[in-house]
């Protein structure tokens, strides 16, 4: 579990397919620079959350470690497939504040960014969801963006899906990867935990005995 509250901005230095050659069914073995990211208390087998993906730490080095990344992940998310700038976050600790909300890590699908402009001292991003994500977000409700815990001004349903907006205080620019962001740029979404099972329950009522 995660919080959703960016510990470090790293880099993936290089992508190596898995497997004796590159296929388009081939995983990855990500090398990632942790930049200020601690890795003093991190063990081969713990879990490091990339742009809001779960991976599984598998190789460490001074200032950076390896995770291999499944072609299933690589399908269903964004920002893992090429070097560039990631979100890091360790996995939570029961002892740690949890300054986010409850996360798991595991990406529900891929939103597109429709606008990201500055407002005032702060900025406004609206992102598009996909239908079968749109009805678990809602105003003033938690979403996780590329690993980023964020909070919803704003929803407006559409026939293929609903677009949502949230503002970004300056420092959430500052210390993440949102500032990369363009319009057009596609994003990893974690829907809400509680949303999830509030759906599952309503879903379910009146057909388990």
């Amino acid at each position: 579990m995660f919080t959703g509250i960016v510990a470090a901005v790293g880099r993936i230095d290089s992508v190596t397919p898995l497997g004796d050659q590159n296929t388009d069914n081939a995983g990855v073995r990500l090398r990632i620079d942790a930049g200020g990211l601690d890795l003093s208390d991190v063990q081969i087998g713990d879990s490091i959350a990339i742009q809001g993906a779960c991976m599984t730490v598998v190789a460490l080095q001074p200032g950076r470690f390896e995770v291999e990344v499944s072609r299933e992940s690589l399908d269903k998310t964004t920002g893992l497939a090429q070097p560039g700038r990631v979100n890091l976050e360790k996995a939570l600790r029961l002892a740690d504040r949890l300054g986010g909300h409850l996360v798991s890590g595991h990406v529900d699908g891929l939103g597109e960014v429709t606008h990201f402009a500055p407002v005032g001292e702060s900025h406004e991003l609206r992102v598009r969801a996909p239908r079968e994500l749109a009805r678990y977000l809602a105003y003033k409700g938690s979403v996780v963006v590329n690993g980023v815990s964020l909070t919803v001004n704003r929803v407006t349903d559409h026939a293929d899906g609903c677009e949502f907006s949230i503002n970004l205080i300056p420092h959430t620019i500052e210390v993440t990867t949102l500032q990369d962001l363009r319009p057009g740029a596609k994003v990893n979404l974690e829907i809400d935990l509680i949303a999830r099972y509030v759906e599952r329950m309503l879903s379910a009522e009146g057909k388990l005995g």
